[in-house]
């Protein structure tokens, strides 16, 4: 069950963390994305804020097009 949980809030983090302009707004807006749904489905909050932050940078770092 806390599997699904975290592809479901991985789901969602592709969806809204997208944005930042620079190295820091990326984890900073991924990183709330990320606690924001791990509170939403009752999960650790630091970690889906570190989750978060970390998929946030590596998809804009990878995808610099998309996150403008």
């Amino acid at each position: 069950m806390r599997t699904s949980k975290l592809w479901i809030a991985l789901a969602l983090l592709t969806g809204l963390a997208a944005c930042g302009d620079t190295f820091g707004e990326q984890a900073i807006f991924g990183g709330a994305a990320g606690a924001g749904t791990a509170a939403v489905f009752d999960g650790d909050i630091l970690t889906g804020a570190a989750v978060g932050a970390a998929g946030n940078v590596l998809y804009c770092q990878r995808y610099p097009e998309k996150c403008r």
